[in-house]
Protein backbone atom coordinates (compact mmCIF):
# COMPACT_ATOMS: atom_id res chain seq x y z
CA UNK A 1 0.00 0.00 0.00
CA UNK A 2 3.17 1.92 0.75
CA UNK A 3 4.95 1.56 -1.87
CA UNK A 4 1.84 2.10 -4.33
CA UNK A 5 1.62 5.46 -2.42
CA UNK A 6 5.00 6.29 -2.99
CA UNK A 7 4.89 5.35 -6.80
CA UNK A 8 1.98 7.29 -7.42
CA UNK A 9 3.26 10.44 -5.52
CA UNK A 10 6.69 10.34 -7.33
CA UNK A 11 4.55 9.86 -11.19
CA UNK A 12 3.07 13.06 -10.54
CA UNK A 13 5.88 15.01 -9.14
CA UNK A 14 8.00 13.66 -12.18
CA UNK A 15 5.02 14.44 -14.33
CA UNK A 16 4.71 17.91 -12.71
CA UNK A 17 8.61 18.33 -13.19
CA UNK A 18 8.77 17.65 -16.79
CA UNK A 19 5.64 19.94 -17.73
CA UNK A 20 6.85 22.54 -15.80
CA UNK A 21 10.17 22.62 -17.43
CA UNK A 22 8.88 21.96 -21.02
CA UNK A 23 6.42 25.21 -20.36
CA UNK A 24 9.71 27.23 -19.20
CA UNK A 25 11.59 26.69 -22.10
CA UNK A 26 8.90 27.26 -24.54
CA UNK A 27 8.31 29.96 -22.84
CA UNK A 28 11.66 31.70 -22.98
CA UNK A 29 12.25 31.04 -26.55
CA UNK A 30 8.77 32.57 -27.43
CA UNK A 31 9.38 35.90 -24.82
CA UNK A 32 13.19 35.48 -26.43
CA UNK A 33 12.37 35.59 -30.06
CA UNK A 34 9.45 38.42 -28.79
CA UNK A 35 12.00 40.21 -27.43
CA UNK A 36 14.18 40.39 -30.22
CA UNK A 37 11.51 41.16 -33.08
CA UNK A 38 10.58 44.37 -30.82
CA UNK A 39 13.65 45.63 -30.46
CA UNK A 40 14.75 45.03 -34.19
CA UNK A 41 11.72 46.17 -36.26
CA UNK A 42 9.47 48.42 -33.75
CA UNK A 43 12.45 50.07 -31.55
CA UNK A 44 10.83 49.25 -28.45
CA UNK A 45 10.94 45.84 -25.86
CA UNK A 46 9.10 44.90 -23.20
CA UNK A 47 10.67 46.32 -19.98
CA UNK A 48 10.15 43.34 -17.60
CA UNK A 49 11.27 40.44 -20.20
CA UNK A 50 14.94 40.43 -19.76
CA UNK A 51 14.86 40.18 -15.59
CA UNK A 52 12.21 37.65 -15.69
CA UNK A 53 14.31 35.17 -18.84
CA UNK A 54 16.87 35.83 -16.31
CA UNK A 55 14.59 34.19 -13.77
CA UNK A 56 13.50 32.03 -16.37
CA UNK A 57 16.80 30.81 -16.99
CA UNK A 58 17.56 29.53 -13.24
CA UNK A 59 14.52 27.86 -13.03
CA UNK A 60 14.57 25.75 -16.11
CA UNK A 61 18.70 25.32 -15.06
CA UNK A 62 17.61 24.02 -11.55
CA UNK A 63 14.91 22.15 -12.32
CA UNK A 64 16.79 20.47 -15.48
CA UNK A 65 19.25 19.64 -12.61
CA UNK A 66 16.50 17.96 -10.38
CA UNK A 67 15.24 16.01 -13.69
CA UNK A 68 19.09 14.62 -14.13
CA UNK A 69 19.26 13.84 -10.45
CA UNK A 70 16.25 11.59 -10.91
CA UNK A 71 17.00 10.42 -13.56
CA UNK A 72 21.12 9.52 -12.48
CA UNK A 73 22.48 11.34 -15.59
CA UNK A 74 24.19 13.99 -13.32
CA UNK A 75 27.81 15.18 -13.24
CA UNK A 76 29.42 12.72 -11.43
CA UNK A 77 33.53 12.02 -11.38
CA UNK A 78 34.42 7.93 -11.34
CA UNK A 79 37.87 7.48 -10.69
CA UNK A 80 37.75 4.30 -8.89
CA UNK A 81 34.94 2.39 -10.71
CA UNK A 82 37.30 0.16 -12.72
CA UNK A 83 39.93 -0.04 -9.73
CA UNK A 84 38.24 -1.08 -7.06
CA UNK A 85 35.96 -4.68 -7.00
CA UNK A 86 32.41 -4.20 -7.73
CA UNK A 87 31.36 -5.54 -4.34
CA UNK A 88 33.50 -2.23 -3.10
CA UNK A 89 31.89 -0.13 -5.72
CA UNK A 90 28.51 -0.62 -4.40
CA UNK A 91 29.15 0.90 -1.43
CA UNK A 92 31.57 3.34 -2.26
CA UNK A 93 28.23 4.76 -4.39
CA UNK A 94 26.30 4.63 -1.29
CA UNK A 95 28.64 7.12 0.40
CA UNK A 96 28.84 9.29 -3.17
CA UNK A 97 25.32 9.45 -2.68
CA UNK A 98 24.78 10.10 1.41
CA UNK A 99 28.03 12.97 0.58
CA UNK A 100 25.88 14.62 -2.28
CA UNK A 101 22.39 14.72 -0.24
CA UNK A 102 24.57 16.14 2.37
CA UNK A 103 26.13 18.60 0.03
CA UNK A 104 22.15 19.62 -1.79
CA UNK A 105 20.76 19.67 2.20
CA UNK A 106 23.68 22.17 3.12
CA UNK A 107 22.83 24.20 -0.22
CA UNK A 108 19.38 24.31 0.12
CA UNK A 109 19.65 25.39 4.18
CA UNK A 110 21.81 28.11 2.30
CA UNK A 111 19.02 29.02 -0.02
CA UNK A 112 16.53 29.30 2.89
CA UNK A 113 18.48 31.83 4.91
CA UNK A 114 19.26 33.85 1.37
CA UNK A 115 15.37 33.66 0.61
CA UNK A 116 14.46 34.68 3.92
CA UNK A 117 16.89 37.44 3.63
CA UNK A 118 15.56 38.16 0.25
CA UNK A 119 12.00 38.79 1.85
CA UNK A 120 13.07 40.70 4.64
CA UNK A 121 15.89 43.00 2.61
CA UNK A 122 14.42 42.62 -0.63
CA UNK A 123 14.03 46.47 -1.28
CA UNK A 124 10.49 45.02 -2.59
CA UNK A 125 11.49 44.60 -5.95
CA UNK A 126 8.65 42.90 -8.53
CA UNK A 127 8.89 41.52 -11.87
CA UNK A 128 4.88 40.99 -13.09
CA UNK A 129 3.73 41.18 -9.47
CA UNK A 130 6.06 38.62 -8.22
CA UNK A 131 8.94 40.13 -5.40
CA UNK A 132 12.35 38.88 -5.87
CA UNK A 133 12.07 36.32 -3.21
CA UNK A 134 9.26 34.35 -4.28
CA UNK A 135 11.46 34.05 -8.16
CA UNK A 136 14.31 32.94 -5.82
CA UNK A 137 12.49 30.10 -4.07
CA UNK A 138 13.35 27.61 -6.70
CA UNK A 139 17.07 27.21 -4.71
CA UNK A 140 15.46 25.39 -1.87
CA UNK A 141 13.17 23.43 -3.39
CA UNK A 142 15.71 22.03 -6.08
CA UNK A 143 18.68 21.96 -3.82
CA UNK A 144 16.03 20.27 -1.31
CA UNK A 145 14.30 17.62 -3.88
CA UNK A 146 18.22 16.66 -4.94
CA UNK A 147 19.21 15.84 -1.28
CA UNK A 148 15.62 13.65 -1.27
CA UNK A 149 16.55 11.94 -4.46
CA UNK A 150 20.41 11.55 -3.51
CA UNK A 151 18.70 9.81 -0.31
CA UNK A 152 16.83 7.50 -1.74
CA UNK A 153 19.52 6.58 -4.08
CA UNK A 154 21.55 6.21 -1.13
CA UNK A 155 18.68 3.58 0.83
CA UNK A 156 18.29 1.91 -2.24
CA UNK A 157 21.50 0.95 -3.14
CA UNK A 158 21.97 -0.29 0.72
CA UNK A 159 18.88 -2.80 0.37
CA UNK A 160 20.01 -3.39 -3.53
CA UNK A 161 23.85 -4.75 -1.89
CA UNK A 162 22.11 -6.67 1.01
CA UNK A 163 19.73 -8.34 -1.10
CA UNK A 164 22.92 -9.16 -4.02
CA UNK A 165 20.89 -7.38 -6.34
CA UNK A 166 22.89 -5.26 -9.34
CA UNK A 167 24.57 -2.93 -8.58
CA UNK A 168 24.25 -0.34 -11.46
CA UNK A 169 22.46 2.92 -10.55
CA UNK A 170 19.23 2.98 -10.21
CA UNK A 171 16.97 4.83 -12.65
CA UNK A 172 14.02 6.73 -10.88
CA UNK A 173 12.11 7.07 -13.64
Amino acid sequence: MIVAGWRKTTKVLHFVEDTLLSLLLVVMIVLACLQILLRDFFATGLAWADPLLRYMVLWAGLLGAAVATRMDKHIAIDLVSHLVPERILGWLRVVAHLFSMAVCLVLAYAAVVFVGDEAAYGGGQTILGFASWQLNLIFPMAFGLMGLRFLVAAVAGVFRILQGGSLQAINHD
